[in-house]
């Protein structure tokens, strides 16, 4: 059994984070595809096990990479929840071909930035998940844009920002933004059990112990990525404030915490102590019966398809009239 199973509603903050109780394990990584990777995926710290699927959770994560969408998976299809995850997502992504339309008719939020920033938009959406009882992991990426050290005029724009705001500056992480996960805990907070703060770092990708950019899917997948470390905590709902200012300051500190952890596993003078979260790693194995069947079927009707004429047309015509009207659909409900 794993260790993380999140009873209803969560909300996932794909953050570390600080919990009374904690149990660490360590997972095979096999997302919800047959990774041909052969990467091990290390949660040194994770929640006290909660029974069952119930309702939602909130999870909120730093923006770091295409592969965090597979570490999301990986913790759902655990939890037999792969199909309930939904994501909060920046309003560009809408545009990518046929993922941008399916995302949103899989219940994706798309937000825009700053003054742009629909709320009632957003409020809608969520209602409707609240109404509709909804069992799901709704998960934010409260930093807004990938962490890249090489990125240098982010960095510190986001740590000027946190300057001028009277807040801690940070190393390892973005200053993180406040609207899209005030507005759904505000809008939740009755429905949901619990945030689940979750940090990701991506192992084999740092030079004699500087960080440098996350692995690209490609990297992942051909196993330039020995292994992810995930740092999982639960947030009892009834610890979040609900003030907006006093919530920033909140989810501000939440990530200083997570940056003294990246500080320590990169940083560490300590051998023992570098390159891993606090804690002990346990195995939490994944049967290959839980991604074989999807694989084989996917890899089968996609060869079918490109093995014949007409097939090669008909996967071409999807994509660009698939895309086409993808487009259309997303301008007209925007």
């Amino acid at each position: 059994m794993s260790p993380f199973h999140p009873t209803g509603n969560s909300l996932l903050n794909v953050v570390q984070g600080r919990h009374r109780q904690t149990s660490p394990f360590t997972v095979p990584l096999v997302p919800s595809r047959v990774c041909r990777g052969g990467s091990r995926l290390c949660s040194e710290r994770s929640t006290t096990p909660v029974e069952g699927w119930k309702r939602s959770s909130d999870c909120k994560g730093s923006t770091k990479v295409q592969v965090d969408w597979i570490v999301a998976d990986i913790l759902a299809i655990r939890q037999n929840a792969l199909g309930h995850v939904r994501y909060v997502l920046k309003e560009g992504l809408k545009w990518l071909p046929l993922y941008g339309f399916y995302f949103a008719q899989h219940g994706g939020i798309y937000v825009k930035r700053s003054a742009k920033f629909n709320e009632k938009e957003m409020r809608n959406k969520l209602q409707s998940y609240v109404n509709a009882g909804t069992p799901m992991y709704l998960v934010i990426f409260p930093e807004g844009t990938r962490y890249n050290p090489e990125q240098t005029k982010v960095l510190s724009a986001s740590q000027a920002f946190a300057a001028q705001r009277g807040l801690a500056v940070l190393k390892h992480v973005l200053t993180p933004r406040i609207k899209a996960t005030h507005v759904a805990f505000d809008c939740m907070k009755n429905y949901l059990d619990a945030i689940y703060d979750v940090t990701v770092v991506y192992e084999g990708k740092d030079n004699g112990g500087q960080r440098r950019e996350s692995p690209t899917m490609t990297e992942f997948l051909c196993k330039e990525c020995p292994k992810i470390h995930i740092h999982i905590d639960r947030i009892d709902k009834k610890d979040v404030p609900e003030e907006q200012e006093h919530m920033r300051r909140w989810l501000h500190e939440r990530f200083e915490i997570k940056d003294k952890m990246l500080i320590e596993f990169y940083e560490s003078p300590d051998p023992e102590r570098r390159k891993r979260f606090p804690g002990k790693s346990v195995n939490s194995k994944l049967s290959i019966k839980k991604t074989l069947p999807s694989m084989l079927i996917l890899s089968g009707l996609t060869a079918g398809m490109l093995m014949t004429d007409a097939g090669r047309k008909l996967y071409v015509n999807t994509w660009i009239y698939g895309t086409l009207l993808g487009c259309l659909w997303v301008t007209i409900k925007a």
